[in-house]
Formats: structure tokens, sequence, C-alpha cells
């Protein structure tokens, strides 16, 4: 199945609110804060149990900011494309990301959502690939997800036969792994300089950990057991209903409207929530949004022991029977 996103051109939004436009800035000057405190909490060796609080809140944070690395891949976490650019290279040095890389993966995603060239949700899209090897993906993406996401896609980029053929793309890739060994080269460097692991621990490691798997299990409550042909039909969006879930959903840059993002690719996350009403069922497996995560994680639930995504699980099931 191939679906091309819809031009942002084609609806006209109403302006957001302005706290709903700078939801990525005040996500990054929440997480700074929540640093702070961790810092100031190490320096003064109080108790795990003080610290283990402000974790969970810097893992969510910097889920939000892995959103903002996939905005800023659409081109719309800055008006300014240079920032935009720079903003993104720079989210992808810490989450061991290739910025052009995930960029140019994550098009063929949105270009051929669910079918057999969806690259991002491999190898859940290839109905000859053994339950059981589809299952210790599953199990490794949604427990390991800070090591597994970058294995997803430098398969992408150095398996035979890539998508990504491009020679200024690929040479701007090998420049930006080289940027992320760099970076990672110097600060564990001065982590051992300064005897500082307990705060790379605390402050990077653990957080980071949390928040990739959050991620992971973000993305397959969005895709992982659809077997629709229709953007519907192959994502689950949640449409909040309480101030919890709308906050979750601010601070996740509306990303729950997954949807919506699919259908409008080129708008900024700000605009989504209006346009609610086009998640609505219109065709055959299609289903109304998920009022909230855990509605959607229950349902997710019921697939992960025969994980499967794309309309092509049907036509397989089809022939076989």
């Amino acid at each position: 199945m191939t679906t091309l996103p819809t031009s942002a051109s084609e609806v006209e939004p109403h302006e957001p609110h302005w706290l709903s436009r700078s939801a990525f800035q005040i996500v990054v000057i929440l997480f700074f804060l929540t640093e702070g405190v961790m810092v100031w909490l190490l320096r003064r060796d109080a108790s795990p149990w003080l610290l283990v609080p402000c974790v969970l809140v810097a893992a969510h944070l910097m889920h939000g900011a892995a959103v903002g690395f996939h905005e800023a891949t659409h081109g719309l976490l800055r008006k300014n494309r240079k920032l935009n650019e720079f903003d993104g290279v720079l989210l992808g040095v810490f989450s061991f990301l290739s910025f052009s890389l995930y960029r140019a993966a994550h098009q063929l995603h949105h270009m051929h959502l669910a079918s057999e060239k969806d690259e991002e949700l491999w190898p859940f899209v290839h109905p000859n690939v053994p339950r059981w090897q589809r299952i210790l993906a599953a199990v490794t993406e949604l427990t390991f997800g800070l090591v597994f996401l970058p294995f997803l896609f430098m398969r992408i980029f150095l398996r035979k036969g890539s998508p990504i053929r491009s020679k200024k793309v690929r040479l701007r890739i090998w420049k930006e792994i080289v940027l992320i060994v760099v970076v990672w080269t110097a600060i564990l460097s001065a982590t051992a300089h300064w005897d500082a692991w307990r705060y790379l621990l605390w402050l990077y490691v653990a957080p980071a950990w949390l928040a990739a798997n959050l991620q992971s299990w973000r993305k397959y409550i969005e895709h992982v057991g659809l077997q629709g042909s229709t953007v519907n039909g192959s994502t689950r969006s949640i449409v909040a209903r309480g101030w919890a879930g709308k906050l979750v959903s601010f601070t996740l840059l509306h990303e729950p409207y997954h949807g919506l993002h699919h259908l409008h690719a080129g708008m900024p996350h700000a605009y989504l929530p209006p346009l609610a009403a086009d998640l609505e069922p219109k065709a055959e497996g299609e289903r109304p949004p998920f009022p909230s995560y855990s509605h959607a994680l229950v349902h997710l639930c019921r697939s992960l022991a025969d994980p499967r995504v794309g309309a092509q699980w049907r036509s397989t099931q089809q022939v076989r029977s």
C-alpha cells in the first residue's frame, strides 16, 4: 500500500494558541529544569528515592524531545531551515541517530505506510518473516529501544539494496555518524577524567533508556497489530478527553493524533487537534480514536503474541485458506 501524505495547503486550519505552538520549547525548558534539580540532588548525595521521580519526569520530557527530532525531519520544528537542521542534528547526536538517515527512512514510512516497503516497521510488514523472529524483534525493541532504534536505521542504510541511494545524502549521513562518534568520545573522555559516571548515569543513561523504550511503545501503539488498507486503518490515534491526557499530548507535540500526522504530514503539530474529526471511521477496518493511551495499549497487547502490520497479511491469510 502506498499512501501519499496530504499537503497542508489542502486544509485551512485556525491559528493555534501560542502555547500550543511553543510545546517543544516548553518541553526543553522543563527538561533542563529537571536536570538541574537532579544535579542539585546529586551534589548533596540525596537518596536515590528522590532521584527516581526526577528520572521519570526527565524520561517523559526526553520522549517529547524525540518527537521534536521527528518534527525536524519534516522541516516543522523551526521556521528557519538552518535552525531546524541544527536542532535535528543536535537531537540526533544524543539519540545515536543520524538526522539525515532518519529523515530519508522516515519519508519511506510516509510513502509506503504499513506496506512491505515501510522500513521503519520491519520486520512486522513482511509475512514471510517467522513469528518467533517478529516476537524477538518486538521484545528487543520494547526493552532495549536505545540500542534497537539506531540498529534499525543503520540496517536500512547499510543493507544490500538500501533504498537510500543518493551519494550526497549518504555522504552527509556518514559525516553525521562521525560527528556522533566524536561528540560521544569527548563526553565519555570528560566523564572519565572527572570521574563523573554517577552524573552520566542519572542525568542521561537512565532517563534516555526509559525515553527510548517509551518511544518504542508509542510506535507500537501507533501501528503494530493493524491490518487496514487506509491511513486510519493502519494507525491508532489518541484523542484525550481529560486534562491529564491533553497534557501528555501537549508534551508529546500532539503526536497522539497520529493518523492526522499521516493525513497532513506537512502540517505543524499544533494545527492537528482541531482536525480530530478526520479520524472518525470512514472505511472498512478503521476504528475511532482511543480516549487514552491506556485504552490503546490494551488493544495493542492483544496483538503482541503475533505482531503484524499491514493489509498484506490479510492477503496472505486468504491465500493460505
